[in-house]
C-alpha cells in the first residue's frame, strides 16, 4: 500500500443486531465505474447475443444427419412401392386380356374342330391314298409282331400297415431302389 492511503472505516457501534458485522446502509458509498470504451460495449452486446443465439438452440434443436437420411431412404422406398404397385396393375390388367383371349381362341379351336370333323371322310381319305398317291392296305405277310423283352414291373409301397415313420420308411426304401437300378 505504497501510494495508496489506507481508508479506515469507523462504524461507531452500530453493528447488525449485536453481531461483529457492521449496519449495511453505513458502508460507504462503492466508488463509481469508469465509463466503458465503446468498444468494450461492442463485445459485452456481442456476448449477449451469442448467449441468446445459443438459448434459440437449445430451445429448437437442428435436425441431425441421420435423421435426413432415414427420411429420404423412407421416401424412395415409398417410391418403389407406387412404382411397383403401378407395375402389378399393368401386368394383372395384361393377364386378364390374354386370358380373354385364350377363351377366346380355346372357342374358337373347338369350332374348327368340329368343323373339321364334319369335313373330313375316311372313306373319302382312304380313297384318295388309294387312287391318287398311290397307297394300299398292307397284307398279312407285310405286318410283323415286335417282341418285347421287359416285363411290366409294380411295387406296392404300403403293405396294409399304418403308420407314417413305416410308410416313410418304405417309400425312403423304394426310392433308394430306384436310383440304385
Amino acid at each position: 500500500m505504497g501510494a495508496e492511503a489506507a481508508r479506515v472505516l469507523d462504524f461507531e457501534g452500530y453493528y447488525n443486531y449485536g453481531s461483529a458485522a457492521p449496519a449495511r446502509e453505513l458502508f460507504p458509498e462503492a466508488a463509481p465505474k469508469p465509463l466503458e470504451t465503446p468498444d468494450v460495449q461492442e463485445r459485452t452486446r456481442q456476448r449477449e447475443r451469442a448467449k441468446a443465439e445459443d438459448l434459440a438452440a437449445l430451445k429448437a434443436p437442428g435436425v441431425s444427419l441421420f435423421a435426413i437420411v432415414g427420411s429420404l431412404f423412407v421416401a424412395a422406398l415409398m417410391v418403389f412401392v407406387v412404382l411397383a404397385q403401378i407395375s402389378y396393375i399393368e401386368a394383372a390388367s395384361e393377364t386378364v386380356r390374354l386370358n380373354a383371349q385364350l377363351s377366346a381362341l380355346a372357342e374358337q379351336q373347338k369350332r374348327l374342330e368340329i368343323a373339321f370333323e364334319s369335313v373330313v371322310c375316311m372313306k373319302e381319305i382312304e380313297q384318295y391314298a388309294r387312287d391318287v398317291l398311290g397307297m394300299s392296305r398292307p397284307e398279312s405277310y407285310q405286318m410283323a409282331l415286335i417282341p418285347n423283352k421287359a416285363s411290366d414291373r409294380a411295387e406296392v409301397l404300403s403293405t396294409g400297415e399304418t403308420g407314417t415313420l413305416r410308410d416313410f420308411g418304405s417309400f425312403m426304401s423304394s426310392l433308394l431302389d430306384y436310383f440304385r437300378s
